[in-house]
């Protein structure tokens, strides 16, 4: 990881609480959570299984059912209160079938994670399991995915980019989830978005403002298998390269993952978060996520990562690692 100085979390005493950053009226910290699956099949019709879906179910049955744990989102929650961010970015994979059941469940656990104004929201993969009315799905979390000068409701298929604006801080979600053929997770943004795209990163880079691109498939080429890619890769970096960005967040991966995009101001951090909620002891994979601090300092942006990991000895979370990362400047 190229121009970032890491530090370890110093030993505190036993029981005590992590510091809570200060931040002063220029900062501004965000959560990024990922993957969290938080929904049960409880009450699943056996008809809802006769297309891809028995392909996810045969999964969850076998192996994601035990690893995403509801025990671990409450120990989350809890961790949230104290680290208190300012904002909480999601970025996808909140289902397991993409059943309209598990949009309803998941939007009462996006209530317990902040309000609307508090929480963003994109769909990964898992929300597009098969084509069948998937998009309007989503209506049951248009609150917390729609743009700032949107009404409260608006079609599935207008919503994304959304353009969310947070103090300095400008999110920029992207919608690359796409129903997509058995034993395939591949993502696409398609013309039209990253067109939209362009335009949102030129008129907030214009304002002065960080952004923060949110996007649930790795937007960078070998950062995951090729049956779980984001197609249009390389469009993507395209736009990032021509109009710049400060930061690109994702999930899908379920790894802690760093990469970049080439521009001719510098290099813009890809960033990828593990699992918010999965403990699997086969795979070593541990549930964290990532708080970032951000601040301006003077014309430049400053920005630290936080890594903050689930213990199963102490059933919560903890800061692991601190970072600090380089930014381009535009």
């Amino acid at each position: 990881m190229p121009e970032v100085k890491k530090e370890t979390s110093p030993a505190r005493p036993e029981g005590s609480k992590p510091p809570v950053p200060s931040l002063t009226p220029d900062s501004f910290s965000l959560a990024h959570l990922s993957d969290l699956h938080l929904t049960s099949l409880k009450g699943m019709a056996i008809g809802q299984l006769l297309n891809k879906r028995i392909l996810g179910y045969l999964s969850w049955w076998r192996k994601r059912r035990r690893v995403h744990r509801l025990d671990i989102v409450e120990a989350l929650l809890e961790d949230l209160k104290t680290t208190r961010p300012d904002h909480i970015a999601v970025t996808g994979d909140l289902t397991h079938l993409g059943l309209p059941d598990e949009f309803t469940d998941a939007g009462q656990w996006l209530a317990r994670f902040g309000s609307p104004d508090q929480v963003t929201v994109i769909p990964g993969n898992h929300e597009a399991y098969v084509g069948q009315k998937w998009s309007a799905q989503l209506s049951a979390w248009v609150p917390y995915l729609i743009s700032d000068d949107r009404q409260d409701r608006a079609p599935a298929g207008e919503l994304f980019p959304s353009l969310r604006i947070r103090g300095k801080v400008a999110l920029i979600g992207l919608c690359s989830a796409r129903p997509s053929l058995p034993f395939l997770a591949v993502g696409s943004l398609g013309e039209k978005q990253l067109g939209i795209l362009a335009e949102l990163l030129q008129e907030t880079g214009k304002a002065g403002l960080l952004r923060v691109v949110l996007i649930h498939h790795p937007p960078v080429s070998g950062t995951i298998k090729w049956r779980k890619r984001l197609v249009d890769n390389s469009a993507f970096a395209e736009v990032i390269a021509h109009f710049g960005a400060e930061l690109v967040l994702h999930g899908h991966t379920h790894a802690e993952t760093f990469s970049e995009l080439q521009t001719p101001a510098g290099k813009v951090p890809v960033i990828g978060a593990p699992s918010a909620s999965e403990l699997n002891p086969h795979s070593e994979r541990c549930a964290k996520y990532n708080l970032y601090l951000i601040k301006r300092n003077g014309d430049r942006w400053v920005l630290k990562m936080l890594v903050r990991g689930y213990s199963e000895e102490s059933g919560k979370f903890d800061q692991e690692q601190a970072t600090d990362l380089m930014l381009p400047q535009f």
